[in-house]
């Protein structure tokens, strides 16, 4: 069980169960999803009465095993999507630069499709269709660096998927893209987190071992002379890494440093070609979407978002300073044998004012490396000050037992 310290639902329906395997083995956590398949059900209220509501799509009375959402205000209701493979809330209330709170949902069309639709509503009302996105495996809106600015991070699945025959699943990741959505314009702002690129261009290098680097580059890239099927593995998984990293420097703005990695570890007599497609892939993917692209990264001091208490040390009688964020949807993995002998789990959250959890620790002496991941996917409806989202610092209390 989990429970919210102290209690502060007041107007959501929220689910929370466990989750195994929770996470991908070799990636990182899998996306959470409010609705798959029409297995759960959310509800929510916004302060202005404009309300959300995301669940089984329905035939007459029958439930069916598709989603669909909706938001209602006096009496009248907006249809979002129906009929959806998956449909997931990833943010309410939140203010993602317009000034305007805004819903955002990703919707899964069917399961055959690989990636969402990202369709972002206002909650005034009546409600409206502010923009879609679409070409992304996964989106989620979230202030990343705590700057007060919140992003929506995407990747370029529709676009990467099938390339030189490798599909998503051969994938570490598809090239992560990062969006700013403000004054009605969708803008490219990837260039500005370079050093979110580094890392991952860090981490992929020191998976390429030497030789196998050395194999790819005596190969004709296209990988399509005869070999035997341990060679073809091992320079398959040269070809994927490779590209990760030019991929890398690609979108983060870094033409000339993606073409020197390219030129650095490609088959000399197919770099051209790959180039190509490479430029192409990235012209036709989801960075056409954007109304403009930051140059890079931006050269103001970025400022730190103050962090409110959404809980007190003395007891719940004391007024807070905002109202507390709300869960919508937390995904708890079976606990270790550690801390299921522990009556009850005390975790301490820092949640962004786009209501994602941007760290999570235990209080006491417990620890659960497991749950700290866990913890890490959750999503809530924000804290608000003076009817604005802020980030907030809250304790949610976990007890062991089922």
């Amino acid at each position: 069980m989990i429970v919210l310290h102290p209690p502060i639902i007041r107007s959501a329906t929220v689910w929370l169960f466990l989750v195994f395997p929770l996470f991908l083995s070799g990636q990182s956590a899998a996306p959470n999803i409010l609705c798959s398949a029409g297995d759960r059900n959310f509800d929510a209220e916004f302060r202005n009465g404009v309300k959300v509501h995301v669940g089984a799509a329905r035939n007459g009375g029958l439930a069916l095993r598709a989603c669909a959402a909706n938001l209602g205000w006096e009496k009248q209701e907006l249809l979002v999507a129906e009929g959806a493979s998956q449909i997931d809330l990833d943010a309410f209330g939140v203010d993602l630069g317009d000034g305007i709170p805004a819903a955002a949902f990703q919707i899964k069309k069917s399961d055959a499709s690989c990636c969402m639709d990202y369709a972002i509503y206002s909650l005034q009302k009546p409600p409206r269709l502010l923009r879609n996105i679409t070409g992304g495996e996964f989106f989620t809106a979230s202030d990343m660096d705590l700057d007060g600015s919140v992003e929506i991070w995407t990747d370029d699945a529709a676009a990467v998927d099938g390339f030189e025959n490798l599909t998503l699943g051969e994938l570490d990741s598809a090239p992560t893209v990062i969006f700013r959505f403000a004054r009605g314009q969708l803008r490219d702002v990837s260039a500005e987190f370079q050093p979110y690129f580094d890392n991952q261009i860090g981490d992929v290098h020191s998976q390429i071992h030497a030789r196998d680097l050395e194999d790819f580059k005596n190969s004709d890239g296209r990988l399509t002379a005869p070999t035997s099927a341990e060679l073809r593995h091992r320079l398959r998984t040269v070809k994927v890494k490779v590209l990760e990293i030019v991929w890398a420097y690609l979108y983060s703005g870094r033409e000339s440093e993606a073409w020197r990695s390219l030129n650095e570890m490609w088959p000399p007599s197919d770099v051209e070609r790959i180039r190509a497609g490479l430029l192409k892939t990235r012209e036709l993917g989801i960075h056409r979407e954007a109304d403009e692209t930051s140059s890079g990264p931006s050269s103001r001091k970025k400022k730190h978002a103050q962090v409110f208490d959404a809980f007190t040390e003395s007891g719940p009688e004391n007024k807070l300073e905002v109202v507390p964020p709300e869960a919508i949807l937390l995904q708890r993995p079976s606990l270790s044998e550690q801390t299921q002998s522990e009556s009850e789990l005390l975790l301490e959250l820092v949640v962004d004012e786009a209501g994602k959890v941007r760290s999570a620790k235990l209080i006491g002496s417990s620890s659960d490396r497991e749950l700290i991941r866990a913890a890490l996917t959750w999503k809530f409806i924000p804290a608000f000050k003076d009817d604005r989202a802020v980030a907030s610092r809250l304790r949610i209390a976990v007890s062991p037992k089922q």
